[in-house]
């Protein structure tokens, strides 16, 4: 009787004996205590997240290690299977499964908006102790620091009286958090504002501005928020009592833009640029690449060229049209036409801002109803883009006129042929026509041309048909004379009335005249 208690005894304490144990680390995911006896791990899965993403993890003695990270305050489930000794599987079971669910601990920053005595220094505190802070400009760019030991404030060092960073902090080495902002202002009356990215800085056409403020928004700003300039599509959105961020829609700021936010009276925009009735903050938005530009016209038709990927070509989207501008897709040029003039060809070169690109500029900008000025500019930009985009180019072609001051002779070349040689006059010696490359800047059928003649005395001639400027007050146009084919004008390039009107169709604002 003894006897079968005592085996009864000796087999319930092997079977506690033989269970094993799975529980939280403070270091590391887990522990697994292995039961009297020893065992091994058969199989260990671990999973985390609302769609139980396998985490990879290496069983170093008996914690667990993620090989990766995990998010702090995901919740991660842990099953373990052990295979037991022999000697106890007969009592116990050859197996044991364990299961433990945890959540990855997680801090935050205490305090996201500090104000600071002249020489405090900035402290950042947390909820709980924390091993790891990395903090930067922005939540892109952050630089990560292991602390000797788990802390819960940190003293970092600042440059500037008041400013933005991001901080991440996370209790375990092997966790991941989302970086939070955190700001801080010099103490005084005056309201303090910190905007980031910082007034000053080259930002992208679609880049949120974020304010910050000493005071909640309510009271720094009443009921209107900052004007931005240019006008640009986007709303202002409130992220907390102290915050807003504007972020653009659309196009954007505009590439080439100036941007400015101004604040109101009492607003103190730390870094920003007073403007001497608000402080404002301004930022500069790159404007498109020259190649860019030209790849543009060529497509569109105004340029005498055409243009081929050699790779793959933007999406069919804003982002990606405003990010070609900035990075021009590799390509290759080829001329449009067969038999192109020879100073018209040696006219080209890619990637710098001639003046055949300045007048494709300036013949788009006619077409569109924009100031015809040849400056691609955030308005230019916009409107090349829309019509890459909805793959409205021009019908016209491309015409090139080239004045020959020796023979007197103009030839109108347009779209590979060479529509008609006239004879002309140029200017006198006294007001000769200036030789050189030409935009035509104005077209008009008829006018009145004005002006002093050598000897000092003004002319006023009406009624001048077919006139197109080029180089200031020089332009093509009908003269009737008596002969042509030498010198009689101020400057103009007088044609007789029938070839005046050939002519004037083919050279609308843009075109290029070549006089030598």
């Amino acid at each position: 009787m003894l006897l079968a208690a005592g085996l009864v005894a000796a087999a319930a304490l092997a079977l506690v004996s033989a269970r094993a144990s799975l529980t939280p680390d403070s270091q590391a995911l887990a522990r697994i205590g292995l039961p009297l006896g020893g065992g091994r791990v058969q199989s260990l899965v671990v999973v985390s997240g609302p769609h139980s993403t396998r985490v990879p993890v290496v069983l170093r003695g008996a914690r667990i290690w993620p090989r990766g990270t995990v998010a702090a305050g995901q919740r991660v489930s842990i099953d373990v299977v052990l295979r037991r000794p022999g000697w106890i599987s007969w009592l116990a079971g050859s197996t044991e499964r364990l299961h433990l669910s945890v959540l990855a601990p997680s801090s935050h920053l205490a305090e996201d908006y500090v104000t600071l005595a002249a020489a405090a220094p900035l402290t950042l505190y947390f909820s709980h102790p924390v091993r790891i802070v990395a903090y930067g400009p922005t939540a892109a760019s952050l630089t990560r620091h292991r602390l000797p030991r788990p802390a819960s404030d940190l003293t970092i060092p600042r440059t500037t009286p008041a400013g933005s960073m991001w901080v991440s902090a996370v209790p375990r080495s092997w966790e991941t958090a989302r970086a939070q902002p955190v700001s801080w202002f010099p103490a005084g009356a005056a309201t303090a504002a910190v905007a980031t990215p910082a007034p000053g800085s080259v930002i992208g056409p679609t880049t949120p501005i974020r304010l910050s403020f000493a005071k909640p928004v309510a009271q720094a700003l009443g009921s209107s928020m900052p004007p931005v300039s240019p006008v640009t599509a986007g709303v202002w959105r409130v992220l907390d009592s102290h915050t807003i961020v504007f972020a653009p829609t659309g196009y954007g700021y505009g590439l080439g833009a100036n941007v400015t936010v101004g604040l109101p009276a009492g607003v103190q925009l730390v870094g920003g640029h007073s403007n001497g009735r608000s402080d404002n903050g301004t930022w500069t938005v790159p404007a498109g690449s020259t190649l860019r530009l030209q790849q543009l016209l060529a497509m569109l038709g105004y340029l005498p060229l055409r243009f081929t990927y050699s790779g793959a070509r933007p999406a069919a989207s804003l982002t990606a049209e405003e990010s070609a501008a900035l990075h021009p897709p590799a390509g290759t040029f080829a001329w449009r036409y067969g038999n192109v003039p020879a100073a018209l060809r040696s006219m080209w070169q890619p990637e710098a801002a001639g003046v055949m690109t300045r007048g494709a500029v300036m013949a788009f900008e006619n077409d569109q109803g924009l100031t015809a000025d040849g400056v691609a500019g955030p308005q230019v930009w916009r409107s090349l883009i829309g019509a890459a985009l909805a793959g409205r180019g021009s019908t016209f072609g491309y015409t090139f006129v080239t004045v020959d001051k020796a023979s007197q002779h103009l030839t109108l070349w347009h779209s590979g042929h060479s529509i008609l040689t006239t004879l002309v006059n140029t200017g006198i010696a006294q007001a000769p026509t200036v030789s050189g490359t030409f935009p035509v800047y104005e077209h008009i059928r008829s006018g009145t041309m004005s002006g002093t003649n050598p000897d000092g005395s003004h002319y006023n001639d009406p009624g001048i048909q077919y006139i197109s400027y080029f180089n200031g007050g020089d332009a093509l146009h009908a003269f009737t004379r008596a002969q042509y084919g030498f010198p009689q004008s101020l400057g103009c390039v007088e044609m007789a009335l029938g070839p005046a009107g050939q002519v004037w169709p083919y050279t609308p604002i843009g075109t290029l005249v070549h006089v030598a």
